[in-house]
């Protein structure tokens, strides 16, 4: 199903549909890979509220910041898809879950993590060897290390200065009168991190690739930031970068709109029938799912112009192309449903081309660049492999202590 009007009728029906996005998972739910629904919506509205967005914000920085540092000072390329589903996962572990692991832990975590992830989709066949029984036993070493850094964040607890979003999942529990249990919690945490890691890996992916693409962009972003007074060198100014600040940049905002709507990272979301309704002349029986396209309903959305173009421009004040009608551009799903995390994700891109635009030069290590694979989410076909170096206040590229030797006179 695709289109505005219908994605409207299924996203709006309340009464006739439950609803879920459709991405990772064993049977279409990720609850289905838990124990149980970890996180209820009221919980989920304290997490990804404002004022927990600006506290998480600096993190969310730091840890970019730090990514970008080691992709430059990489001295070859990097593979830029990998590399970011470790950024997404750092930024999990340690923003909002508040985990203060080692690096050889969290590499270690993030490597089990991936086995997890990649045995998702295997059929449900408990044999020897099987793609299922390996996503088991990824599941159980995952769960076990998740509850050692749960046990040692619940231990330490002295100079801790913000408050993560599992810290708020615990206090929420105590509120109620309900403690979580350590199964609980270990469920919610998984939760958590699956929440943040794919698409988020997906979405940063393709804002590199089209701002390798799109150096015109690129360019107009870092104008935007010079005339704010953001633009920098990986120098972090105590409250100078705020989410107000980063939501009134207009152009930034313009190029994240465009990104979700040529690259959505997931392909659409379904509902269950509660009722059997007739839409079209067709009617659909109760206990059926439905199935609404994502980057079907973007694609011949009659408001877009060229939509095969990465042209941010088209959500500019002087275009504004999505002004008619909400349903023809839905990156995050609809109705009282949609993703309650979009919120967060979009200020990490934002965040995330800040300091691209900021902190480096970037360019593509191949001669071509790699085909789009839609499923499970949008990535790469083949490695898209970048070489990334870092700039200096004044956007001069730095040269490094080998590279300044190298080239010096004799």
């Amino acid at each position: 199903m695709a289109g505005a009007r219908k994605v409207l009728h299924l996203l709006t029906a309340g009464k006739f549909f439950n609803s879920y996005i459709a991405y990772v998972s064993y049977e279409f739910r990720l609850t289905n890979i838990l124990s149980y629904s970890a996180l209820p919506l009221l919980v989920f509205s304290k997490i990804f509220s404002h004022e927990a967005l600006e506290t998480y914000l600096p993190k969310i920085q730091l840890v970019i910041q730090d990514t970008l540092r080691v992709w430059s000072s990489h001295p070859g390329s990097i593979s830029v898809y990998c590399e970011a589903q470790k950024l997404t996962f750092r930024m999990a572990i340690r923003v909002l879950l508040g985990f203060r692991l080692s690096d050889e832990e969290l590499n270690h975590l993030f490597q089990v993590f991936q086995q997890f992830v990649e045995n998702v989709f295997s059929l449900p066949v408990d044999l020897p060897f099987s793609g299922y029984r390996r996503g088991i036993r990824a599941r159980e070493t995952l769960l076990k290390g998740l509850e050692k850094a749960i046990q040692e964040k619940l231990q330490n607890t002295q100079g801790k200065d913000y408050t993560d979003a599992l810290d708020v999942l615990i206090e929420s529990g105590k509120e109620h009168g309900n403690e979580l249990t350590m199964q609980e919690l270990k469920d919610a945490t998984l939760e958590l991190i699956f929440a943040a890691y794919a698409t988020t890996a997906s979405a940063s992916t393709s804002l590199i690739m089209q701002l390798l693409k799109h150096p015109a962009v690129l360019e107009k972003l870092r104008e935007e930031l010079r005339g704010n007074g953001i633009l920098h060198n990986g120098c972090v100014c105590e409250g100078a970068l705020r989410v107000d600040t980063i939501s009134s940049l207009h152009y930034l905002d313009c190029v994240i709109k465009e990104l979700l709507r040529l690259f959505t990272p997931i392909s659409g979301g379904y509902r269950t029938v509660l009722q059997t309704f007739e839409l079209d002349g067709f009617q659909i029986p109760k206990g059926w799912s439905v199935l609404y396209s994502i980057r079907d309903t973007h694609d011949t959305a009659p408001v877009f112009k060229n939509v095969d173009v990465f042209d941010p421009d088209r959500f500019g004040q002087d275009r504004t192309e999505d002004k008619d009608g909400r349903f023809h551009y839905l990156p995050f799903g609809g109705g009282v449903r949609n993703c309650l995390g979009k919120q967060l994700a979009k200020l990490f891109l934002k965040t995330l081309a800040i300091e691209l635009a900021s902190m480096s030069r970037f360019e593509l290590a191949t001669r071509t660049f790699p085909k789009i694979m839609p499923v499970p989410v949008v990535h790469p076909a083949g490695e898209l492999k970048v070489r990334f170096y870092g700039l200096d206040s004044n956007q001069n590229e730095i040269v490094t202590e080998t590279e300044a030797i190298l080239g010096a006179t004799v």
